[in-house]
């Protein structure tokens, strides 16, 4: 005859006291009646919550109505199929937001309060999202102000003094115009694909594509409007690379027109195959500046959002929307030093389809 197998032991009242204990967050659990039966310390170092008080007297809430947090969410009360209390903003004694659920659990068979188990977090992550938003709305206020007030002020231009402009002063203020338009048409692209990077639903449509051929039209571009030298240097018989084509040019349009802001001379693009360190074939970028560089302890902090660097201003957007397109492609961004100072960006971009590896 084979032996059973012990049972497990029931928690003791003690192990249950260490589980909560060792919780990040300030956990009451209270009977059917009302009476708590535990306090984890969190509980107990914000609230003063004890073992054997009323719940209502140990959850010392308030909103900012001065309303209690029992007074206005009776758990005890309601129908009884109520499974709990949705995520609420309160305000401890010391004046902090904390955010609070509750569940409400109940017996299968009459339906009736067993136990309410409340948590309490602190309302920081949601403040440091809060700010976020914040940042992200002055960001585009900023970022879009600047294009729009040229083009409305050469439109009014044009508007009053039609018949007095000649024709080379007309069309210097729409070259103006269209230019500014193209701004605001792709800061509003970049602001949905980072929304679209955030949540997961970045649209791609990735086919076998020339690089150099893609990056000397961006080069080209950025060229006709500065001043500043943009140098391309390209391999021959570079492979082509499984890319996004508008993906790939937004990225790189990123990449040179940040080396031209933040750069004082040169801004060098340098392509070269891929060689088996990268663990894939492809091709490898880099983008040269001559200006003060990123230092190493702030070059993770470079791809987050609204990370800036230096006084030449910017949405704190493009780098992180660049290393996200490229991730999204399957390839990788590194930051380095550039050889004469500044930065160097290097990108792999692979001439696969790595999305899914």
């Amino acid at each position: 005859m084979e032996p059973q197998s012990a049972l497990p032991a029931s928690p003791t009242h003690e192990s249950v006291q260490l589980g909560l204990d060792a919780l990040p967050d300030a956990i009451v659990i209270a009977d059917g009646s009302g009476v708590v039966t535990h306090a984890n310390s969190k509980a107990r170092e914000q609230l003063g919550a004890e073992v054997g008080q009323q719940l209502g007297t140990a959850m010392r809430l308030q909103d900012q109505e001065g309303r209690d947090w029992y007074d206005v969410n009776l758990p005890y009360d309601g129908i009884n199929i109520r499974r709990g209390i949705p995520e609420q903003s309160w305000v401890l004694t010391d004046g902090s937001e904390v955010l609070v659920a509750t569940g409400i659990h109940r017996s299968e068979a009459s339906g009736e309060i067993d136990r309410v188990a409340v948590s309490i977090r602190s309302g920081r992550g949601r403040a440091r999202l809060d700010r976020e938003r914040s940042d992200l709305v002055a960001t585009v206020a900023h970022e879009l102000r600047s294009p729009l007030t040229g083009v409305r002020g050469f439109v009014q231009v044009l508007l009053n003094k039609w018949d007095k402009l000649n024709d080379e002063q007309k069309k210097l203020m729409l070259t103006t115009v269209s230019a500014d338009s193209e701004r605001l048409s792709r800061l509003i692209a970049e602001l949905l694909d980072v929304a679209r990077i955030d949540t997961g639903r970045l649209s791609m449509y990735p086919r076998p594509s020339d690089a150099v051929v893609l990056v000397g039209r961006v080069v080209d571009s950025v060229a006709a409007g500065t001043s500043r030298p943009i140098e391309l240097d390209a391999e021959e018989g570079l492979p082509e690379i499984h890319v996004d084509p508008d993906k790939f040019t937004q990225v790189i349009t990123n990449l040179v027109e940040n080396g031209v802001r933040h750069g004082e001379g040169t801004v060098r693009i340098t392509m070269c195959a891929l060689d088996g360190e990268a663990g894939f074939a492809g091709v490898r970028m880099t983008v040269d500046d001559q200006g003060t560089g990123i230092p190493p302890e702030m070059r993770l902090r470079a791809v987050t959002k609204f990370w800036t660097h230096g006084d030449r201003g910017g949405s704190g957007l493009g780098m992180y929307l660049v290393n996200g397109l490229v991730r999204a492609h399957g390839g990788v961004l590194r930051i380095t030093d550039a050889p004469g100072g500044g930065a160097r960006i290097t990108i792999d971009w692979p001439s696969e389809d790595l999305r899914h590896a």
